[in-house]
């Protein structure tokens, strides 16, 4: 370490916490960097010593030097030395340990959790549901070492979202570990004393050690008084003033509650529109838009996270031409709603308009009575109406060529990003639900969540449906052998399914429905890990038999965990509403074109599995839906979701700051890890796609990526953009999530990447 710097550092003073001065003691800082560094390659503790010092002056504060110290290690993290995110990692919890308690060590479990619940911080329910005995039975196996397998990213995340804290002061008030044994306890506090110990450990370690991955609202909230923990709300507007108010009523009760937004706008009906028998006109979607945008951005989510949705129209509706250009630049604040993002609805016919180079007549939904209900529920009922209605002189219209109107909405899908995708054939025709009695009108934020909903004619109205969906994942990256999926399955079905119970409801119609339907949506973290640790690639078809495998074990023993729960519990009173209880598996229903590129057979014993779900049912009408996954994700050190990494390290931007992340083993599988931008295209990667959809029973958060240098003149072609969403739609895939596009002038290894779903809130 360089002398001058050490005298320089020695006449220093240092302000402690009651505001005294005393010197700069150097072998003190020594020794906590050195104990960061234990066991870890290629890093340098005099190099972290020496930045930070350069930046101490005279009556720096010890949680300053702390600070220091943590960014200056996290600087250094880099493909060559990608140890100093565990560096970081290490004195960032020194540091929050000395926050949280005043000292490294945590204190007693009993301890801590009374006086957590007599400060107001955590659910008193705690103390009344569990002994002392049972909380020192947990003090034992809790293994607060596992702290130190944090990468730098995860550490961040935790201390901006996840740990119980006052978000004016900053001051923090716990540990990781006690947030997982305590969300452990509070989901399995209804279990008999014999059995909940043992589910309390096994579910603790499998979230300590990054087996599951619960969602922000898990994290944040179960332990706490707030009880909302749902990730995705489903809200259904009608074609009336009452329910569009409601409405926005339940948009506000559940973004207060970190919960992330679909909105179906796509009832209300069209600009000059006659009402009450023409005594006015009606002012059309737009206004009605920006009144649910108002709605939406009115809350901060107590700080964890801004609200955000996504609202759904009909590719047919009459103002399609507006509302397509809503999140666009151009124009005036009057015929913009730019807050919102938006998912167009496409069926079959519409393709076959386009392919056939045919046109696509517009209507206003109230103009054509069945026809909007029909687009959901019966595909062969729709075409019929619609061409019944498209033959009727006296039906205001307008016919636009298909091509035209696909351009249209891929060109803004390109130039946002943010025009999604719903096949709401494939949503009711490959479904957990019956379309004929429950039928699926709309996804939700991140597009993973296929739920049915009815409009609120107001916001208490007893014959509404608010959808709620309730999220973890499997991180694949800990996955060593399939078969590991069935106690894991067992812990999440348990635990998710205990949750619908345990939680609050803000609105009437949300807790009818989900304690009804009891739905559930598992997905997957660090896949791409996945395929490289078995030297397979997204873009060359090797990962496909893999994959097949792997989502084939995922539905399989998620269907026989809730199977298992249903013959202890019961099924969920909604159970009839399922194509489950015709008999139906998503192996029946799935689209055959997967079979073109995928020939693996099944492995498990599904009719086996067939007979004792018509036998005893389900707990769970839905299992799974392959979310975004973005800060859990980075909680486990995992890459994101199904999603191929950007760099080896990618710079995601939070409003914590920049958190580098560098991808798992980095060091051993450099060379399998396919980047994204070094994809050719996206066939591979939607035939992957197309596999997982196959047995997914919701619908998956899936991405389009183009890098315009491979295309001439810089430009990606419409015709590019047209046949990637013709094969995403021959694939039976449900909804497409972003449209990525490479920007030359970017870092490679730069990801400006989206906080939480477009500041909202079903990553996990």
């Amino acid at each position: 370490m360089n002398t001058g710097t050490n005298d320089m550092n020695s006449t220093l003073k240092v302000s402690k916490r009651d505001g005294s001065l005393e010197p700069l003691d150097l072998d003190k800082i020594h020794k906590v960097v050195e104990w960061a560094a234990e066991g870890l390659d290629h890093v340098s503790v005099s190099e972290v010593e020496l930045r930070a010092h350069l930046q101490f002056f005279d009556g720096i504060q010890t949680s300053e030097i702390h600070e220091t110290l943590i960014k200056s290690a996290a600087d250094l993290i880099s493909e060559d030395a990608p140890d100093y995110q565990y560096l970081a990692a290490r004195l960032n919890i020194f540091h929050l340990r000395k926050k949280a308690y005043g000292r490294f060590e945590p204190p007693a479990l009993f301890e801590h959790v009374s006086r957590m619940v007599e400060d107001e911080r955590y659910d008193r329910h705690l103390l009344e549901d569990y002994t002392r005995e049972e909380f020192e039975a947990m003090d034992a196996f809790i293994d607060h070492s596992r702290d130190m397998n944090f990468s730098y990213a995860a550490v961040k995340q935790l201390e901006g979202k996840y740990l119980v804290q006052n978000r004016v002061s900053g001051k923090v008030y716990e540990s990781a570990q006690f947030l997982y044994v305590l969300i452990a306890a509070c989901l399995f506090a209804s279990y008999d004393k014999e059995r909940r110990l043992d589910y309390v450990k096994r579910f603790y370690d499998a979230v300590s050690t990054f087996k599951l991955s619960l969602p922000t609202p898990i994290m944040a909230g179960v332990r706490t008084p707030t009880r909302q923990f749902s990730s995705c709300v489903l809200i259904e507007a009608g074609d009336s003033l009452d329910s569009i108010n409601a409405t926005a009523g339940a948009i506000v009760k559940y973004v207060s509650q970190r919960a992330g937004i679909g909105i179906n706008g796509g009832r209300i009906r069209a600009l000059g529109s006659p009402i009450r028998g023409g005594e006015a006109y009606h002012t059309g979607c737009i206004p009605f838009y920006k009144h649910f945008q108002t709605a939406v951005k009115s809350c901060s989510q107590g700080g964890v996270r801004g609200g955000a949705a996504t609202l759904f129209y009909p590719i047919w509706h009459y103002e399609v031409e507006n509302l397509l250009v809503l999140k666009n630049n151009r124009g005036v604040e009057e015929n913009r709603v730019r807050h919102l993002d938006y998912g167009v609805q496409i069926n079959k016919l519409m393709y076959e308009r386009m392919i056939k180079n045919g046109s696509i007549t517009l209507f206003s939904p109230s103009d054509v009575p069945g026809l909007y209900d029909a687009f959901f529920e019966d595909q062969e009922l729709f075409e019929q109406l619609y061409v019944k209605y498209e033959a009727d002189e006296s039906i205001r219209k307008k016919v636009m060529k298909a091509v035209d109107l696909f351009s249209m909405m891929m060109q803004e899908r390109a130039s946002t990003g943010r025009i999604y995708i719903q096949n709401v054939d494939h949503c009711n025709t490959h479904s957990p639900f019956n379309p004929k009695k429950a039928p699926v009108r709309q996804s939700n934020l991140c597009l993973e969540i296929a739920l049915p909903t009815k409009p609120l004619k107001e916001i208490n109205d007893p014959d509404g449906e608010i959808a709620l969906c309730t999220l973890a994942a499997f991180n694949l990256g800990k996955v060593e052998n399939l078969d590991e999926l069935e106690e894991l399955s067992d812990l999440i079905v348990r635990a998710l399914d205990s949750l619908l119970s345990y939680q609050d409801y803000p609105v009437p119609a949300a807790q009818r429905a989900s304690l009804a339907r009891r739905t559930l949506g598992v997905g997957v973290i660090n896949y791409a890990y996945y395929l490289a640790k078995n030297g397979v690639k997204y873009s060359d078809g090797s990962a496909n038999g893999l994959t097949h495998r792997a989502f084939e074990a995922i539905q399989y023993w998620l269907l026989k965990a809730s199977n298992n729960l249903a013959k202890e519990q019961g099924a969920c009173d909604a159970f009839s509403d399922t194509t489950y209880a015709q008999g139906l598996l998503p192996i029946d229903t799935y689209k055959k074109d997967v079979d073109k590129f995928c020939s693996e057979p099944l492995h498990y014993d599904w009719e086996t599995l067939r007979k004792d779900i018509l036998e005893h049912g389900l707990r769970n009408s839905t299992l799974t839906a392959l979310m975004p996954s973005e800060t859990s994700s980075q909680i486990s050190n995992a890459t994101n979701g199904i999603e191929p990494p950007r760099g080896y390290i990618s710079v995601k931007q939070s409003k914590d700051g920049i958190l580098k992340q560098v991808v798992p083993d980095f060091e051993n599988l450099k060379e399998n890890y396919e980047l994204l931008w070094k994809i050719p295209g996206n066939q591979g990667y939607l035939e992957l796609v197309g596999i997982m959809q196959k047995f997914v029973d919701q619908a998956i958060s899936a991405n389009t990526n183009y890098d315009p240098s491979r295309f001439p003149g810089g430009k990606v072609p419409m015709q590019q953009l047209l046949k990637d969403l013709l094969t995403a739609y021959r694939n039976g895939v449900k909804t497409l999530y972003y449209h990525n596009t490479r920007d030359g002038m970017e870092d490679p290894q730069k990801e400006a990447a989206e906080d939480d779903c477009a500041g909202g809130a079903c990553k996990i």
